[in-house]
């Protein structure tokens, strides 16, 4: 395994600034993929990105195996951060909903893999297994801390296995809601009508449409000055949704980690 201390990155090339640390382990725990590389103290990645697909079940201790050996091959780091698709609060996962299931999303959950997940410290195992300090967030969060410009009223939205939402006001992050499974339409939620699952079935038109939908609905519900939309199924997106919706790389779900480490605006 990778463990803090010392310095595993090559030599930078000529013109670069070295990289500096402290480095930040940082962690995309998603449905489909877990995604995982090393940043410097400016955000600048000093390692290809390493991913894996995500296999079930998952139960959280076989979660901390994977990653483990995720990130064994990664240079050296001092601490890390892992945005994780569920609710959590102090580093504690309150919902998992891909993971408590038999084999993925759109699969029945199973009782002993809620009970396992249920109040879990990811934040505390990682940091035991990996031996640095460890935060772990919303992945919603994580990546909307990466993109916002700290100007007013900010959605972030990601699409990928699931569907995720982050809010923040002149940069500062508001407390997490859930409103991926709140109704959206015909009785469904958001997470239900817009997940991976679906697009599948339905395809990417009827999906686009229903994106537009879901825009329209999160623009009336808060009023928001800017969107972000991300996650792996953005790049699907071919429709125009305003003048007040941005696409954004993927990539950010993994260079938000190094926000959760920089003062107290993130409240994570």
């Amino acid at each position: 395994m990778t463990a803090p201390g010392g310095d595993t990155t090559g030599s930078p090339l000529a013109g670069q600034e070295a990289p500096r640390h402290p480095f930040t382990l940082a962690i995309d725990i998603g449905g489909t993929g877990l995604k995982a590389s090393v940043l410097d103290a400016s955000g600048r990645m000093v390692a290809d990105r390493v991913k894996v697909p995500t296999t079930y079940p998952m139960p959280p201790d076989r979660m901390v195996d994977v990653l483990a050996d995720l990130v064994a091959p990664l240079p050296a780091f001092d601490r890390l951060s892992a945005g994780f698709p569920g609710m959590v609060r102090g580093g504690r996962i309150l919902s998992a909903p891909h993971f408590v299931t038999e084999a993925g999303p759109g699969t029945e959950s199973r009782p002993e893999l809620v009970d396992a997940w249920s109040h879990f410290d990811l934040a505390a195992a990682l940091a035991s297994r990996l031996g640095c300090p460890a935060k772990v967030a919303n992945d919603a969060d994580v990546q909307g801390a990466a993109v916002v410009a700290g100007k007013g009223l900010e959605l972030v939205l990601t699409l990928g296995t699931g569907y995720g939402t982050a809010l923040f006001f002149d940069g500062k992050l508001l407390p997490h809601l859930e409103l991926a499974h709140q109704r959206f339409r015909k009785g469904e939620t958001y997470n239900e009508q817009l997940g991976e699952p679906t697009r599948r079935l339905i395809g990417d038109l009827k999906w686009n449409h229903r994106v537009r939908k879901a825009v329209a609905a999160m623009r009336a519900l808060t009023f928001f000055d800017h969107c972000y939309i991300g996650g792996g199924n953005a790049r699907r997106i071919d429709i125009d949704l305003g003048h007040d919706v941005s696409i954004v790389d993927n990539s950010a779900g993994i260079l938000g980690g190094i926000r959760l480490w920089e003062g107290s605006h993130l409240a994570l």
